[in-house]
């Protein structure tokens, strides 16, 4: 996946820093993890869906906010992939499963509620097995996420939560969820 000094390379205490002395921008750390998702996904399979335009929105939403001294905390304005198990509401959430491929969500889970009131940005839905049963990490309905350290070998990337892993040992976003 590459190598390099930009943003996606900072762990998240890294990138807290930065944020908290405003050094850098919630706006510009999305645009790095969008911009990196943009170029690798396809690749990868790490992302089921993803949530851009909101993205964007909450970033400036969350540089104004700090700007103004009103920091939610550490994780303010970081962006994170969300496994597809979890629900958000009026957003698709599959399960991994072509059962659920356009049940819309009618509420937000209690783990993506606690962690967008603190600031956090859902950057978008990562894969998962089918109803997150498995180990292997692969959904033969859905699409199985890629391992990034060997595009070139089908290496399993992990248990149910593939996507999530994938998406940070790929540098996609800084952090997911994993169950």
């Amino acid at each position: 996946m590459g190598g390099g000094s930009d943003l996606t390379a900072l762990t998240v205490a890294e990138l807290a820093g930065l944020l908290a002395q405003r050094k850098m921008s919630s706006v510009e750390l999305t645009e790095a993890c969008l911009s990196r998702i943009a170029r690798h996904n396809e690749a990868l399979h790490a992302f089921i869906a993803v949530y851009a335009d909101e993205a964007r929105a909450a970033a400036k939403a969350a540089d104004l906010a700090r700007g103004a001294g009103y920091a939610l905390g550490p994780l303010h304005g970081i962006p994170f992939g969300l496994k597809d198990l979890v629900d958000l509401e009026g957003k698709v959430t599959t399960g991994g499963s072509k059962v659920w491929e356009k049940r819309v969500s009618p509420s937000t889970g209690t783990l993506a509620r606690t962690l967008v009131a603190n600031g956090m940005i859902v950057a978008g839905k990562t894969h998962t097995v089918e109803f997150a049963f498995g180990a292997w990490g692969t959904n033969q309905h859905m699409g199985a996420p890629r391992n990034p350290w060997d595009l070139h070998e089908a290496r399993t990337p992990g248990g149910s939560s593939s996507g999530s892993g994938v998406a940070v040992a790929a540098r996609l976003v800084p952090w997911a969820v994993g169950t």
